[in-house]
């Protein structure tokens, strides 16, 4: 009689921890990322899972992570339940989630002009980052360009402009794992050839055209966010058509970047194609007339 293999289990067999130092499986090399934060894992298990070499979460999340865990046990990679001050000790921060994926870090496409030209067709505002030095503030604005359906992000060679740390994707919840990133090298000198595919359009705190009063083009727009402190640059300036700013009230100089990108990403979206008309229901259709009979002769109208 040959014994039964025993189904495979919904998610991986926990281990809680013992109060002894961290395997090595646990450490985090200074090249990796470590991504925290339910949606930002999860969207990275659903996009990228293979660039997960490590996962770690609390006992909490285990009704949430069932098929997380299977795919790193498909794969032999390791995975463990910790406590939370486990977490924090392997994320560098409290702010983890109850849960912490070690991946690597996701290379940076060249920025190509001539490539960027095939991008007109989609209508799509092209978002490129010049100097935002915040990691907060690029997770919040790929954040918000995903949720409204962008599917592209450039950042500038700017000395001041942040990189994809773990502290970006934290706050981006998810969104970067939906954007192609892309890495543009003396951006001045690209505007001047994206000019006849994008309308170029700087964006300033204090001067500038209201954003309200851009006329309409029938180029989409490459809108150009610049340092949180110092704005865009005298050269990147020089090399937009426009230059918005966004008009208030006066009672406090500007918004946040990441708030003013939203606002752009808004407005600027490409319109919706509209459906195409339905074909006309037989239920609807024009009833045909019905002709009348003559009356007899001598027969009298009731």
């Amino acid at each position: 009689m040959t014994s039964r293999k025993p189904n495979p289990p919904k998610h991986a067999p926990l281990t809680r921890s013992t109060g002894a130092p961290p395997s090595r499986d646990i450490e985090s090399p200074e090249k990796l990322l470590k991504i925290t934060g339910y949606p930002a894992v999860a969207a990275l298990f659903q996009v990228a899972p293979e660039r997960i070499v490590r996962f770690f979460y609390e006992d909490r999340m285990v009704p949430k992570i069932g098929t997380f865990c299977a795919f790193m046990a498909s794969r032999h990679r390791p995975y463990r339940m910790l406590d939370a001050e486990e977490l924090a000790r392997v994320a560098g921060t409290v702010r983890h989630g109850g849960i912490i994926a070690i991946a690597e870090p996701r290379p940076l496409l060249p920025f190509s002009a001539d490539e960027a030209k095939f991008w007109v067709a989609s209508k799509q505002a092209l978002f490129v980052l010049d100097g935002i030095g915040n990691t907060h503030n690029l997770g919040a604005i790929a954040r918000t360009l995903a949720f409204f359906g962008y599917d592209k992000l450039v950042l500038s060679d700017h000395p001041l402009q942040a990189g994809l740390s773990d502290s970006a994707y934290r706050v981006a919840e998810g969104g970067l794992e939906y954007l192609n990133l892309y890495k543009a090298a003396r951006l001045p000198a690209l505007l001047h050839k994206l000019q006849s595919s994008y309308r170029i359009v700087g964006t300033s705190l204090e001067h500038g055209m209201p954003l309200e009063n851009l006329p309409p083009d029938p180029r989409p727009p490459l809108v150009i966010l610049g340092n949180e402190e110092h704005g865009l640059a005298p050269t990147t300036l020089r090399a937009s058509e426009v230059v918005v700013r966004l008009k208030g009230k006066g009672s406090v100089q500007s918004l946040n970047v990441s708030a003013t990108a939203a606002i752009l990403a808004y407005t600027l979206k490409s319109p919706p194609t509209p459906p195409p008309q339905a074909a006309r229901s037989p239920s609807r259709a024009a009833k045909p007339t019905l002709s009348r009979k003559p009356r007899p002769a001598g027969e009298r109208k009731r």
